[in-house]
């Protein structure tokens, strides 16, 4: 459930107020873009890399978005303060206003940015997952792009939950291991950790992108690695990673257990905790401290 307040281009106001016209194109097609961050002492986590993905979908969606991303940053912290939420997810949307016959009468924004807040989620100690066969199209365009058009992800998400699974492996049109369908997937062997590279279609996280490019534990050697389903499953862990979740480990893909150990993936958390810790130190406001 959302918090109480949310952020409207400029404005802070109360949810059940926010007033969107159903001639938005955006919301009638989903075009437009989104991200979810972590929020850890009233800071918005790698709001940097959020916003450079943002703008990287954006510039391929054809969907205007702000300017100047630190004035975007001032207003999500308006938006925790008047919350009262230092510690949350985060979620920030950027709708396209027009394009197309649906499109309404001009309101003269190019797009809205809409964010909203809420409780973090306890997603267990371990999650058991599904397969979706052609989940990921990796020869796409688009491939990758963390669009509002969201809702075949929904669905496997919760067809998978009707079967039993928390989560489903989103499989490529070649057979080859994607992603899940809000979540990035490794898995480790004889000291290397893989995830499957850009090019099968996965989306780039931003804890999977803090891991492959800040995170070091002696004696781990973390690659992009194609990954077929077999290898998830001999593999000695599995785990899979997003914003909300940190580094959750795999217990079962489809019928069959996985993972032997719980090593690497419990050193790699380690790593990433300490980075956010750093991160939230280095970026904290001043008058947060006093609150």
């Amino acid at each position: 459930m959302i918090h109480r307040y949310v952020l409207h281009n400029q404005e802070i106001r109360e949810a059940r107020e926010l007033s969107l016209s159903p001639g938005q194109i955006g919301l009638l097609s989903g075009w437009g873009v989104f991200s979810t961050l972590r929020v850890a002492g009233w800071v918005p986590f790698a709001f940097e890399r959020h916003w450079t993905r943002i703008a990287r979908d954006a510039a391929r969606l054809h969907v205007a978005i702000p300017d100047d991303p630190q004035a975007v940053r001032g207003k999500l912290l308006e938006l925790l303060e008047a919350n009262g939420t230092p510690d949350c997810t985060l979620r920030l949307a950027i709708v396209r206003n027009g394009g197309g016959i649906w499109e309404g009468p001009p309101n003269g924004r190019k797009s809205d940015l809409i964010a909203l807040t809420a409780d973090i989620k306890d997603w267990g100690a371990g999650v058991k997952l599904a397969y979706q066969a052609n989940g990921r199209h990796a020869a796409s365009p688009f491939a990758g792009a963390k669009m509002l058009s969201w809702a075949m992800n929904l669905t496997w998400y919760e067809e998978a939950h009707d079967r039993g699974f928390d989560e489903a492996i989103l499989l490529n049109e070649r057979g080859e291991v994607a992603e899940c369908t809000s979540a990035n997937i490794f898995a480790a062997a004889a000291g290397e950790v893989w995830t499957p590279p850009l090019d099968s279609g996965c989306l780039p996280g931003i804890t999977r992108e803090v891991i492959l490019e800040e995170v070091r534990v002696p004696g781990i050697r973390i690659v992009e690695k194609t990954l077929l389903p077999a290898d998830l499953e001999t593999a000695e862990e599995v785990f899979i990673t997003s914003t909300t979740r940190d580094l959750l480990p795999v217990r079962q893909i489809e019928d069959r257990q996985v993972g032997r150990g719980d090593a690497a993936r419990m050193a790699l958390q380690a790593a990433f905790s300490a980075f956010v810790d750093r991160y939230t130190a280095q970026h904290k406001q001043p008058q947060a401290a006093g609150r």
